[in-house]
């Protein structure tokens, strides 16, 4: 059994009524709005953001959950699809999961209008339900991940990224999210509870791993996930290559910082940057780091009684560290 349906299998009653309801949340009386959002519920991905959501509540609250519990991961999930569509607007990307993008297949202005749709739909879901510790929830993690960009973007023109600045990319752009799914599933059925706070902690740990897992695969060998080498293309400075200019010579420095800032599209160059990283002990760094993110949210799981929940949060957890892509 695949690792993703094993997580997914004290849940799978639930993640298949989601489905339902998710559909009818996209629905509009716009024709054009419902072939798009069609098109994007056909090419879901794991739906990893639900799962975290469902599990979270169940392991909780003794396995019941509320219809809050449906209403906090289908706003998540529109929320989630909505900063998708307007990503790829912002990398000018043409595809998605293997797809063809919604700015690809109905340009940009009709993309970007979708996107909005979607947030509307998602704040209006909660405010209409008067889930309004919910909506708090989900509005701060937009305003996060909305920092955290323009964080990202900030430094990468001076590239003057410090191990703490990019703690706090990393924690604004990828954990909020997965924050805000362990945050809601608590939330929804036991709101004002410290689980709340505690299941919040829990999921930004498992998005910095996450995040740092992913970085590593700009320097991995294997042919999925991104190309290697288009961060540093970007010039996007992630914790391997924080680390080693961090400890380099001064003319190593002056090397490494000229060759992103400058070099950056010569892919000759930008094999160079990539071996010397390795050499110099970035990667093993970096994953230290990630295994330590990990052992803390183990940690707090540990506190809970043992469930079916808690084992597939566990499972989750060594899949975001394993996963090949």
């Amino acid at each position: 059994m695949k690792i993703v349906e094993q997580i997914k299998q004290p849940i799978s009653y639930e993640m298949d009524l989601f489905e339902q309801k998710f559909q009818l949340a996209m629905s509009s009386k716009v024709a054009l709005l419902n072939r798009v959002t069609h098109y994007l519920v056909n090419r879901k991905g794991k739906q990893m953001r639900p799962m975290f959501v469902f599990l979270v509540a169940k392991m909780v609250n003794n396995g019941e959950l509320s219809e809050r519990t449906y209403r906090g991961a289908s706003v998540i999930e529109l929320i989630h699809t909505a900063s998708l569509v307007h990503d790829d607007v912002v990398d000018d990307s043409n595809r998605r999961r293997g797809f063809f993008s919604i700015n690809a297949l109905w340009k940009n202005k009709i993309a970007v209008l979708v996107g909005d749709y979607l947030l509307s739909k998602g704040m209006l879901m909660c405010i209409d339900n008067n889930d309004f510790d919910l909506l708090k929830i989900i509005s701060v993690a937009v305003r996060e991940i909305v920092e955290g960009e323009l964080l990202q973007l900030d430094k990468a023109r001076k590239l003057d990224i410090t191990e703490a600045v990019y703690y706090e990319i990393i924690r604004q752009k990828t954990a909020t999210l997965i924050a805000a799914c362990c945050s809601l599933g608590a939330a929804s059925v036991k709101p004002n509870s410290n689980e709340v706070e505690t299941m919040r902690k829990f999921g930004e740990l498992i998005g910095m791993a996450f995040q740092i897992k992913d970085d590593l695969f700009d320097y991995g060998q294997e042919k999925i996930g991104k190309p290697t080498g288009i961060d540093i293309k970007e010039q996007k400075m992630t914790l391997p290559l924080i680390f080693v200019l961090n400890k380099c010579t001064s003319k190593e420095k002056s090397w490494l910082i000229n060759s992103i800032k400058n070099h950056n599209k010569d892919k000759k160059r930008v094999n160079e940057v990539i071996a010397f990283v390795k050499d110099n002990g970035g990667l093993e760094y970096a994953v230290s780091k990630m295994k330590a993110f990990r052992s803390e949210a183990m940690t707090i799981l540990e506190e809970h009684p043992d469930s079916d929940y808690k084992n597939s949060l566990k499972l989750m957890v060594d899949y975001v560290i394993d996963r090949k892509k």
